[in-house]
Formats: C-alpha cells, sequence, structure tokens
C-alpha cells in the first residue's frame, strides 16, 4: 500500500495503562449511541455523531450530551468545513446502511445507492485523516460487487486493514450476533482482536419472567398457525415444565425456537422474539420488551432512548453495535498509543 506522509500527533508508547488518552472521535451512522458507547468505555471522547434519522439523533444526544449531532446524509455536508470546526479527530466509526446487504431482508430489492453509502466513510477520512478507522457491517457486506473497491480506496489513502468476524457471545454479550469490523491503521498493521475471558452468558440473564408484562394465552383466538407450529416444536423437546422462546419474525433454519440456556439469537430491527412460560395447565407469551432487547445488547442500564414509538426504539436497538464488542476493538486497535 501507499502511505500517505501527514504526520498524527500520536506516538506508540506506554503510560501505565492501556487505555488511550484523550483520543477524539466522530461516529458516522451513529443510531442510537451503541458504537459511541463502546468507544467512551474505552477511553475516546465522542465529539460528534451523524445520522439522517433525526430520533435516533435525539437518542445518542441523551446520551453523549457534550457531543454535537449533525442530521441528515452525510453526502450534504463538507466534511472539511467540519474538520475545520472540530479540529483533530484520531478516530472515526461507521457503520454504513446495512439493510441492503443483510440477508433478513430476503429477496426484497436491494438498493445499490444505499450501498453505496460506505464511501462516505472514505470521503470523511480523507477530509479528517484520523489515524484509525473502525467500520462495522453485517458479514455479507463481503458479498457487496463494490466491496474490494471500498477496501482499495481506504488503502490509497495510507491505512493498514483487517478483517474480522467477531461474535458479540464472545465479549461477554448474552446474544448471538456476528458482523464483520474492519480495522484500519494508518502506521501499522491492526493485530487480532483480543477477545478476553468472559463469562458465557445466555437468553435467561435478560427475560424478566416475573415482571409486570402482560401475557396472553399460548393457543388464544386469533394466534397464528406458524406460532402455533413452532410452539409445538418446542414443547416436543423441552416438555411442557420449562420456558422458551419463538422466533416470532423472520426465517429461522433451527425450528423456529430456542432454549433460554443459550445466548439470544441476532436482534434485528423488527419484534422477533416472543417468550412462553408455563402457567398452570396451559401456557402464556409475550413478545420481548425493550428492556429485554437491550440487555441482550450489551447496553448498559443507563442507556437512554427517545420515548418514541416501540417500533422506533425496537428499530433503534436492531441497528446498533453491542458496546463490549465496540470497547474491545479499540482497546486492540490502539494498544500502546499515548495522545501528545
Amino acid at each position: 500500500m501507499v502511505h500517505n506522509k501527514l504526520v498524527h500527533k500520536i506516538s506508540v508508547g506506554r503510560s501505565g495503562s492501556d487505555k488511550p488518552l484523550h483520543f477524539r472521535a466522530i461516529d458516522l451512522f451513529c443510531g442510537a449511541g451503541g458504537s459511541s458507547w463502546g468507544a467512551r468505555e474505552a477511553g475516546i471522547d465522542i465529539v460528534v455523531g451523524f445520522d439522517r434519522w433525526s430520533l435516533a439523533g435525539e437518542a445518542h444526544a441523551l446520551n453523549f450530551p457534550d457531543a454535537d449531532f449533525i442530521d441528515g446524509c452525510l453526502e450534504d455536508h463538507d466534511p472539511r468545513a467540519l474538520c475545520s470546526k472540530y479540529g483533530k479527530i484520531n478516530l472515526i466509526l461507521a457503520s454504513p446502511e446495512c439493510t441492503n446487504h443483510s440477508p433478513a431482508k430476503g429477496n426484497k430489492p436491494r438498493s445499490e445507492q444505499s450501498k453505496d453509502t460506505a464511501f462516505q466513510v472514505v470521503r470523511y477520512a480523507k477530509a479528517f485523516n484520523p489515524r484509525w478507522l473502525v467500520i462495522e457491517n453485517v458479514v455479507n457486506m463481503r458479498n457487496w460487487t463494490r466491496y474490494e473497491e471500498f477496501k482499495s480506496e481506504l488503502g490509497r489513502l495510507g491505512y493498514h486493514l483487517s478483517e474480522e468476524i467477531l461474535n458479540a457471545a464472545a465479549f461477554g454479550v448474552p446474544q448471538s450476533r456476528n458482523r464483520l469490523f474492519i480495522l484500519a491503521d494508518m502506521d501499522r498493521q491492526p493485530e487480532p482482536v483480543r477477545v478476553g475471558r468472559h463469562k458465557p452468558r445466555t437468553a435467561s440473564e435478560i427475560v424478566n419472567l416475573n415482571g409486570r408484562y402482560a401475557w396472553r394465552p399460548l393457543r388464544s383466538e386469533g394466534r397464528a398457525k406458524a406460532t402455533l407450529e413452532r410452539a409445538e416444536r418446542a414443547l416436543a423437546q423441552v416438555g411442557s415444565d420449562e420456558p422458551f422462546l419463538i422466533v416470532y419474525y423472520g426465517s429461522d433454519g433451527a425450528g423456529g425456537w430456542q432454549r433460554l440456556n443459550r445466548p439470544l439469537r441476532t436482534i434485528t430491527t423488527v419484534d422477533r422474539f416472543a417468550i412462553v412460560k408455563p402457567k398452570g395447565e396451559e401456557h402464556v407469551m409475550r413478545m420481548l420488551q425493550v428492556p429485554e432487547l437491550l440487555a441482550a445488547m450489551g447496553m448498559p442500564a443507563s442507556m437512554k432512548l427517545v420515548s418514541g414509538s416501540r417500533r422506533d426504539r425496537i428499530r433503534m436497538i436492531g441497528n446498533a453495535v453491542c458496546p463490549p464488542v465496540m470497547t474491545a476493538v479499540i482497546n486492540t486497535l490502539t494498544k500502546g498509543a499515548v495522545s501528545k
């Protein structure tokens, strides 16, 4: 790769801790702030978040009151002017639009224009010239016809790149969620992400079986036939005394249900999971609720969402990055680097 000669105000060394000091980041496609939260836990100062969904911006502002939020499409802003305004940035976080890469979309038409938003990362990196980039997306982004071109453009800016597929469950998150992470470092080849030692966590930790939520009979009038079929498959395996989860929405190759003694399957932007439990001689059911889904993403209890519709809040959760994974990625990427 050809590397540019611009000098970064960062040296490699140790200051008694592997945590970076006073590094500053911008978060492109920030959503409600999963990546920003993970970066902050790694010691990064979040300077500004960008998103075209203003409601997500309101949530980001609640969680990062000291950071600015810029609404609208990235292509509508001048990154050079923004660089002049915000000064030196050490890290860019970016989770480009992923719906049109995701297999969850099924056979629906896919928007190439939406996929091309990833090239805004190149545009902003060229203007801000940070030492590091972290780009997160669904694994299927690698099948994008312009994926190699995208990486080549980052290489032309001088970045050393590495690609990793990381499962959130390996980082202490009670959810099985595979995501692609592209790590970019202007000065050296990124090391493999350190997983660390985490106790395996399961869906049973995030499901409230005895709370105030409303339950309805499983075999109630109007219940979809497919839902009942999934429940019957589960009951045939676990018996009538054990609670279980139904994959209520979306395709599933494992029978449409899961036990609670394993991580929750991947959370999406729509209501996907229902919990079923025995009650007397019958079974009752309800959808997983926002606090449970936040916990399954590894979000802290203090994470705030706007008081919009349930659908909006679940969309924010499903679009987010699990903070513990981002923290591990950034700790690995910035290991030994100290700001001057």
